[in-house]
């Protein structure tokens, strides 16, 4: 019975390991969902076209840059069609002259965390451990999560600074 047992407990380990890998991925992401969509509001509209310096980004450039590098990694990552890029902020991405409208912006970084949201919780083992990717950027679906929640964690640091710069104290993490 002891032997069985001890079995059973060594085959299960593994997947529960996954669940826990998982469900971490989605209680995280949907933090990182809150935080980044209040850090994006605390900008008043007027500002964003505001960058501390020409070669950086213009805040609402930066949001949305967030936007679609989370929109492409968890297509990547769970093979699930994402939102498309609305024109308006595609053609602002392409010519930095052309402002970056508040409204739009947060609707898109909405649009696209729900979406990313979506996806990692549809994650499966096998969708976690699968590799994909194209040409030199293959990595497995964990591996394209975690590194685009460190990615937006990045950038959403660089927007705090953007606030900071303004007057503006950022929201408070919550963990």
């Amino acid at each position: 019975m002891t032997k069985k047992l001890l079995t059973l407990l060594a085959l299960a380990i593994p997947a529960l390991a996954q669940a826990t890998v998982k469900d971490a991925l989605v209680k995280h992401w949907k933090v990182t969902t809150d935080f980044t969509i209040a850090v994006a509001k605390q900008m008043p509209a007027d500002s964003y076209g505001f960058r501390p310096v020409p070669a950086e980004l213009s805040f609402g450039a930066l949001m949305v840059q967030i936007a679609g590098a989370n929109l492409s990694a968890c297509s990547q990552a769970s093979g699930m069609q994402g939102p498309a890029v609305p024109e308006k902020l595609s053609q602002a991405l392409r010519d930095e002259r052309i402002d970056i409208d508040k409204d739009a912006a947060v609707q898109f970084l909405t649009d696209t965390f729900k979406f990313c949201n979506d996806a990692v919780a549809s994650m499966t083992p096998e969708k976690l451990d699968a590799v994909v990717g194209r040409g030199t950027r293959k990595m497995t679906g964990f591996e394209w999560l975690w590194a685009y929640f460190t990615h937006t964690a990045h950038h959403r640091g660089q927007a705090e600074v953007y606030l900071r710069l303004k007057g503006i104290t950022p929201t408070t993490y919550t963990f």
